[in-house]
């Protein structure tokens, strides 16, 4: 059986945009949508970048390279703590 979906109105760069979305994620969107739109803020500030293109690209990555960054982190923890149960077990 499908999921429900919604249509949500989310402002990107100035502009407004539909997207469809899962029922019950709306919130999730809406949070997803202010922060990549205050990341693009932050990266035109930063630098010396000035179309929103370019902004949105260096923003994607920048989120991007924080979300590898935390999956890395995270791997580290679990093997870590897979090391500390096993050792334990012995």
């Amino acid at each position: 059986m499908s999921q429900k979906t919604n249509q949500v109105e989310v402002s990107l760069l100035g502009k407004t945009h539909q997207f469809a979305c899962t029922e019950g994620q709306e919130a999730a969107l809406l949070d997803a949508a202010a922060l990549l739109n205050s990341t693009v803020e932050e990266m035109k500030q930063r630098s010396s970048i000035r179309t929103e293109h370019n902004a949105l690209l260096m923003a994607a990555l920048h989120l991007c390279h924080d979300l590898q960054a935390q999956k890395t982190a995270q791997e580290g923890l679990i093997t870590k703590l897979s090391s500390h149960l096993t050792s334990s077990e012995e």
